[in-house]
């Protein structure tokens, strides 16, 4: 069941390039739409050859955008993140604005960091977060916006070990009804997730189950809004969850259809 990737891909520096290199960039990367922000871009810090390396991302399928996590991740998990280390130049780069590659649904527990996770640097993933990563109308509408406005290619929805969002779940109703009547709301979000777990005993991996049904779910929920199914019927993007052990750092990835099964 899913997949977790565990080798790390070499990491190639960049040369400082020529004067005319940077203006052939600089017109591949500034249409007219662009312009205005292209100044703003430069009165604010950003030197013009800052601007000229916003190439556009080597990310440009749904099925690269999987494999850009799956990479970043086996990095974070084997200790070889390199995306902390962001210069001054970078920053100011941003500045033009952004293209990221990957829309994230995810909890919004402290210890669950997602760029740090799949070792992205500024600009690369759009996240969303919500405790026990349902999703709500606000949340659909910001990836309705990743999707028409950014391009991004994918959109995971992303649990993880011990969520206290779930685990509130799996509570007697008596105890949920003590909770706060908008806390109440988003658990009983998740309910539909675990009501019908199968008998395990050992409570770690039931837990597991739990945040992974969790996951199948709120998948399934995206896909029956019309911008995102209609985005991934045409190929545009794909939908897809993942679960994030705190342990070891690592993610396990749900790709395939029978992995997203509810």
């Amino acid at each position: 069941m899913g997949c977790r990737l565990a080798c790390t891909r070499g990491y190639d520096g960049g040369m400082t390039e020529n004067s005319d290199a940077i203006q052939t960039r600089l017109l591949e990367l500034s249409p007219e739409d662009l312009q205005r922000r292209l100044l703003q871009a430069v009165r604010r810090g950003a030197s013009m050859e800052d601007i000229a390396n916003l190439k556009e991302s080597d990310v440009a399928t749904p099925e690269a955008a999987i494999q850009a996590l799956m990479d970043g991740n086996a990095r974070f998990f084997g200790g070889q993140a390199r995306r902390p280390d962001i210069g001054a130049n970078e920053r100011r780069a941003q500045i033009i604005g952004q293209t990221p590659y990957a829309a994230v649904l995810a909890c919004s527990d402290s210890r669950v960091p997602v760029e740090l996770v799949f070792d992205q640097g500024l600009g690369q993933l759009f996240v969303v977060r919500v405790a026990g990563n349902v999703v709500g109308e606000s949340g659909l509408g910001t990836l309705e916006y990743a999707i028409r406005h950014l391009d991004v290619h994918l959109v995971m929805v992303m649990g993880h070990e011990g969520c206290g969002a779930v685990a509130a779940a799996l509570l007697p109703e008596e105890k949920i009804a003590e909770e706060p009547e908008h806390l109440q709301s988003l658990i009983r979000r998740i309910q539909p997730s675990v009501e019908n777990l199968p008998a395990i005993r050992d409570k770690k991996a039931r837990m597991r189950e739990a945040v992974i049904n969790n996951v199948r779910q709120q998948v399934a929920l995206l896909r029956r809004q019309t911008v995102i199914q209609e985005a991934e019927a045409s190929g545009k993007i794909r939908v897809i969850g993942g679960y994030y052990e705190i342990g070891s750092g690592a993610v396990d990835f749900l790709v395939d259809e029978e992995d997203l099964a509810v």
